[in-house]
Order: structure tokens, then sequence, then C-alpha cells
């Protein structure tokens, strides 16, 4: 879980331009690290690339944590 949670960490500080170590579990997205709408977008087709996953548009909308993006991952990989 570790690997995943650093992955995604890395995947957000990246595309945000923020020092991962202001990313945490809890850590949301729009309210604590100011992603618009765009970066959401890049983010996710980031995380679909590093892990070789596909975010369901459906669900894509309840990602709104770090913690969040982990556990779909986890259970779609």
């Amino acid at each position: 879980m570790d690997d995943v949670i650093n992955r995604v960490r890395s995947v957000t500080a990246r595309i945000l331009r923020v020092d991962e170590h202001r990313i945490e579990m809890g850590t949301r997205f729009k309210a604590d690290l100011g992603a618009d709408s765009i970066n959401l977008v890049e983010i996710a087709m980031a995380l679909e690339s590093e892990f070789d996953v596909t975010l369901d548009d459906d669900e894509v909308g309840s990602i709104v944590a770090v913690e969040d993006a982990v556990r779909y991952i986890q259970k779609h990989k």
C-alpha cells in the first residue's frame, strides 16, 4: 500500500507543482491543494497511466482525496 500512496503523491505533486510532503492520505485535491477541474482530469489521466487502470467516469467524481484515489487503485488493480 505504501508504494501506491507514494506513487499517487508523486503524480499529484508533479501535476499540481506542490511539495510531496504537503500530500497525505486525507489531503483533498481541490480544498487542500487548490486543484481545478483541468488539474483533476490531468491527475486522473496520469494515475491511469501510472497504474495501468481505467478510472470509471461515474466513480471518478467520488475521488476527492488522496485516500479515495489509493482505495480506487487498490480495488481495480
